[in-house]
């Protein structure tokens, strides 16, 4: 009975538009969306270069940033805590329980994430895109662009995979941002605070958003690698 009241009350406050909670469904897609826009260009091109050249310690770079998928989210954000702490590095910054703080912690998260994806499409496509753009004279820019292109669905699996990574992600948000009330309380956050003061009505609406997202991403992916299959 109890469940079945907490399921009522949890669709209440998402069909009533219910303001607290649609406001850390706003703050947590305001925060990874950013952090995402933020790092996606750096992390590809990143993921681009390490699947086109060869360098000493390229291996060792490439095996690091696997290891990082498994990388606790609350370590990243004990030592991101550590750097933006009064005493910390980057102290005097006062980014510490905030947005910013919260974002840079989402994208040291995806950055691996979009890399070894990027990496691993740019591997998989044809080596003769990138020579014919060579030949025919393309700049390095542009012959980036032209295999990034051609391995889009890839990118964009990556870009979804590191979207449901950062969207669902606690122990850092948590650490960083401080979970204040409509500033830093996202979605994550929110469900373990009302689930610990035992007021599971939010908690579940939470949960609800939480799982269509993640269904989205899902299916998002499973296109973009569909898409990419057929476009082979």
């Amino acid at each position: 009975m109890e469940l079945v009241h907490t399921s009522h009350e949890a669709l209440r406050l998402l069909v009533n538009g219910d303001a607290a909670l649609w406001q850390i469904v706003w703050v947590s897609l305001k925060i990874s969306l950013s952090a995402l826009l933020l790092i996606s260009p750096l992390a590809i091109a990143a993921g681009y270069l390490l699947a086109t050249r060869r360098f000493p310690g390229r291996r060792i770079i490439v095996v690091g940033v696997q290891a990082l998928f498994a990388f606790p989210t609350v370590v990243v954000g004990l030592l991101l805590y550590m750097l933006l702490s009064r005493q910390g590095l980057f102290g005097s910054l006062q980014l510490l329980f905030s947005q910013t703080a919260m974002m840079i912690g989402q994208m040291i998260i995806a950055a691996p994430i979009l890399i070894a994806f990027t990496l691993s499409a740019v591997q998989g496509a044809d080596s003769r895109i990138r020579e014919t753009a060579i030949v025919l004279g393309a700049g390095r820019l542009c012959t980036a662009m032209t295999v990034l292109r051609e391995v889009r669905f890839g990118v964009m699996a990556a870009l979804f995979n590191g979207f449901g990574r950062v969207i669902s992600e606690v122990g850092c948000a948590l650490m960083v941002g401080g979970n204040i009330a409509g500033m830093t309380r996202n979605m994550p956050t929110a469900i373990a605070l009302e689930t610990t003061k035992g007021e599971f009505a939010q908690g579940v609406a939470l949960g609800i958003v939480l799982m269509v997202l993640a269904l989205g991403v899902n299916f998002a992916m499973s296109w973009a690698q569909g898409a990419g299959e057929q476009h082979r």
